[in-house]
Parts: C-alpha cells; sequence; structure tokens
C-alpha cells in the first residue's frame, strides 16, 4: 500500500500569534513530530492550506486515496486524536473511513474531500 502524507500548514496562525510567537500551525507540526508516527505514515510542513480563517490546518493524501483537509486543530490537544485519524486513513485504500470509525474531529471539521487522480468520470444523470 502506498504510503500516506499529513501535510500541516506552520503558517496557520488561527488568529494569534502564541505567546512564544510560535505560530500555532508550527506548534502543531512540533507536537507531532514528538509522537511516533503510525506505519506508513509521512509528517511533512506546508507554507499554507489556505485555511486561515479555520486554521490549525492539516491535509491527508496518498496513494490512490481521496484527499482530505481538515481545519480547526487544537495545536497540542488534537495530536494524539490526529494521528489516530491519519493511521486509520492509511488503512484504507481509498482514504474513506467509515463514517462510525472516523475521529469526532474529522467528521466535524472537514474543509475539503478531493477525489485521486484517476478517479473515473460521474455522468450527471438527465434531469426528467
Amino acid at each position: 500500500m502506498a504510503d500516506s502524507e499529513l501535510l500541516v500548514c506552520v503558517k496557520c496562525r488561527k488568529g494569534q500569534q502564541g505567546a512564544d510567537d510560535i505560530r500555532p500551525g508550527q506548534r502543531l507540526f512540533d507536537t507531532l513530530s514528538r509522537h511516533a508516527l503510525p506505519e506508513g505514515l509521512r509528517l511533512r510542513a506546508v507554507e499554507c492550506l489556505q485555511n486561515c480563517n479555520a486554521g490549525c490546518s492539516v491535509a491527508l493524501r496518498g496513494g490512490n486515496r481521496w484527499t482530505y483537509v481538515y481545519g480547526g486543530l487544537d495545536a497540542e490537544a488534537d495530536a494524539p486524536m490526529l494521528l489516530d485519524g491519519a493511521a486509520r486513513y492509511h488503512a484504507t485504500a481509498d482514504g474513506l473511513i467509515p463514517w462510525r470509525e472516523r475521529p469526532d474531529h474529522f467528521k466535524r471539521n472537514c474543509v475539503a474531500r478531493v477525489p485521486p487522480l484517476d478517479f473515473p468520470d460521474v455522468t450527471p444523470e438527465a434531469e426528467t
């Protein structure tokens, strides 16, 4: 199974700087870096995911899976949940975690879902 990537926007500031001037997005990346990553998951910093008003934001992508963007993450408290969700994502062939198995945060804070590159065309239904 192809590796998955957890992309963390290190520029997210959620409207503020931290007390030590470290942006919350960078703090999230640093927190995740201190945890053991699930098998097959690569952690990467990115400059911006264009979800500035609802940061901290991350994206999950990999192989021929759907890509997901999540926002509203707490820079320190959500790391274990995020890694659990990333492991569940990686365990799927298509990136579609069954609804009941998704972390609650994934259910309520999905910013976007992007199909894989070789997603088949959808034929619109004819209007009657």
